[in-house]
This record gives structure tokens, sequence and C-alpha cells, in this order.
């Protein structure tokens, strides 16, 4: 679960980076910076249980077929408006949160099991602020991976703040 947590994060990451580039939107950059986190707190836990790290150091270019895929995919969609390019953005939080989910239901480590949970508060936070972008343009979210139930639980709940840091979007 960690080399899947480590290159979905770097998704993430690098899909963001590419939307800031594309649209100038500072939001995008903003959270890109904290994938930058996320994937280092992987990263932290990939070290100290030696396993090597899969990601690749190019953007867009990924170990796991699957992810190469949802990827290739993805940038294909960000292209056309703002409004898909807030929708991939609300989609990767969508997945995070998702395969966290399903990743912390088999986690007995103490170490994963907290940087599993500071992972998906932070998908959580990053849910929030794209819809809230969404919705501040008159669009609208619909999940693909989580349930409606537990979407509207995140999007009707507060940001969390962990891992010291502050509001970054």
């Amino acid at each position: 679960s960690l080399i899947w947590m480590r290159e979905e994060e770097k998704l993430a990451h690098d899909i963001y980076t590419a939307l800031y580039q594309k649209w100038g939107k500072q939001i995008f950059s903003n959270i890109a910076a904290s994938e930058t986190t996320h994937t280092e707190a992987v990263l932290w836990l990939l070290d100290k249980y030696g396993i090597p790290d899969p990601a690749k150091t190019q953007a867009g270019v990924f170990t796991s077929p699957a992810l190469q895929k949802l990827y290739d995919t993805l940038v294909a969609q960000w292209n056309a408006s703002l409004r898909d390019a807030l929708i991939v953005w609300a989609t990767i939080e969508d997945l995070d949160i998702y395969d966290l989910n399903s990743q912390m239901k088999d986690v007995d480590n103490v170490d994963i099991a907290t940087v599993y949970a500071r992972l998906k508060s932070g998908s959580e936070n990053h849910m929030r602020a794209f819809v809230r972008n969404l919705n501040q343009n008159g669009w609208t979210y619909t999940p693909a991976y989580i349930s409606q139930a537990e979407y509207d639980a995140i999007i009707g709940s507060e940001q969390q703040w962990w891992m010291g840091r502050g509001r970054n979007n």
C-alpha cells in the first residue's frame, strides 16, 4: 500500500503543478506544495521500512501502469476548461480518500496508520477547497469513488489542521 500511495500522491502533485502552469490559479500551486508534503511523508515510511521508492523523478511518469493510465486520462480531461480542471482536482482527492479508506482497513502499523490518517485529512481539506472553487463558479461535483454520504460529510465539515501546517488554500 505504501508503494501505491507514494505514486498516487505524486500523481496529485504532478497534475496540480501542471494545472497551475496551464490555468495560473494560485490554489493549484498551493495544493501542489501540500502534495509535496504528502509524498515526503510516504517516502519517510518507505525509507524507515527499507522499501525501495517507486516514484520516478520525471513529472507525469509512473512505475504503476494503472497510475500512468489514470494520469494520462486525467491530463486529457483538464485541458478543455477551468471547470474540467477543477473536476479533475476533485476526482483525484475523491480517489485518494477512497484508496486511503481501503488501505487503512488493513493497516496495523501505528506509523502507517498515523500517516494515512493525516493524508486523508489533507485530501478532505483539498476536496473542500476544490468544491468551494467549483461552487463559486456555479459548478458542482459528484463523487466518483467515495459514497455521496461520505462526500456530504466531508464537504459539511470544517478544515482540519495537521503536521503543523495552517490553511494553504
